[in-house]
């Protein structure tokens, strides 16, 4: 039986940046044990598998893998999903704003679709849980498993473990030359992990590129089967968790551009955004363009 997909590339307005992505807009017959296989075969960073809502209130279920397994919420495939079904119809486009949710593993999960002339160009999550924070190793572990000095890494910024979802290991570094020069060593950062919340490592400096951005990032996952990202939607809104914590605005809302994938040669820019109410974070959003890229039928 053949089976409709779509590719896409997120967090970007240009063809061949960004994250690449995989839906199944119509998974309902595709047998479950073969999920993991065909999110292997496009061997993306994730592929998506979506479904109508077990709750009718809301706008359709989807299931995230990996090639190493099934997440229970990612940032790039939620965004690119909703483009996807919005570039192909199955979800209306009749407004400027189309407000949808999606059902997934963390839960009920906002998502806004900002088009121009019935057409999407623009996705935005709202995340599903509000930023928890952990404990993390020491710096000087963590410069070790990077490859680096003690001294590349930012003081200013505290090393922390923050969740939204998926837990992140978040570590500032002082310039773009250090951010690229980072080569994990696979066996020190697991010694470094055993005991962390995190498996996911974020590091970011604020030497952007970019005149408007505030940061430029890389996000390593080898531990669970992703060497390097290009753009990270679920590290994104933990990320901006972390910021609004150390933020001192009280009451409003605090906006940071994230560069991303620049190193990789796949450049992804992620609009992130965090809503404060008497100095706590009330919600967290991230959002950024998509490109449409492939369409076609896997014979399964």
């Amino acid at each position: 039986m053949k089976h409709k997909y779509y590719t896409c590339d997120v967090f970007t307005d240009q063809r061949f940046g960004g994250n690449q992505l995989a839906v199944f807009p119509d998974a309902a017959s595709i047998p479950e044990h073969l999920f993991q296989s065909i999110a292997k075969e496009f061997n993306f960073s994730e592929t998506t598998f979506v479904f109508s809502p077990t709750n009718s209130k809301n706008t359709k279920r989807v299931r995230i893998f990996t090639p190493g397994g099934e997440l229970p919420f990612a940032g790039h495939p939620t965004v690119g999903t909703a483009f996807v079904l919005g570039a192909i119809g199955q979800i209306k486009i009749s407004k400027e704003e189309t407000n949808i949710i999606f059902e997934e593993g963390v839960g009920d999960v906002p998502v806004k679709i900002f088009s121009r002339n019935n057409k999407p160009i623009f996705a935005q999550l709202t995340a599903a849980k509000l930023p928890e924070f952990f404990s993390a190793p020491g710096g000087d572990e963590i410069a070790h498993f990077l490859s680096l000095a003690s001294n590349d890494l930012d003081k200013n910024f505290p090393i922390q473990v923050v969740s939204c979802g998926v837990p992140f290991l978040f570590a500032a570094v002082t310039s773009r030359a250090a951010l690229k020069h980072i080569r994990i060593n696979i066996e020190k950062m697991e010694t470094a992990l055993r005991s962390c919340k995190a498996k996911d490592v974020f590091i970011f400096t604020t030497d952007a590129e970019q005149t408007d951005s505030q940061f430029r990032a890389r996000m390593f996952a080898p531990l669970l089967g992703i060497p390097e990202d290009p753009a990270t939607g679920s590290a994104a809104a933990s990320f901006a968790g972390y910021l609004a914590e150390k933020n001192p605005l009280n009451d409003g809302v605090v906006k940071w551009k994230i560069e991303q994938g620049f190193e990789m040669g796949r450049p992804s820019l992620l609009f992130v955004e965090a809503d404060k109410q008497n100095g706590e974070t009330q919600a967290i959003r991230v959002g950024g363009n998509v490109v449409m890229i492939s369409e076609g039928e896997m014979e399964i």
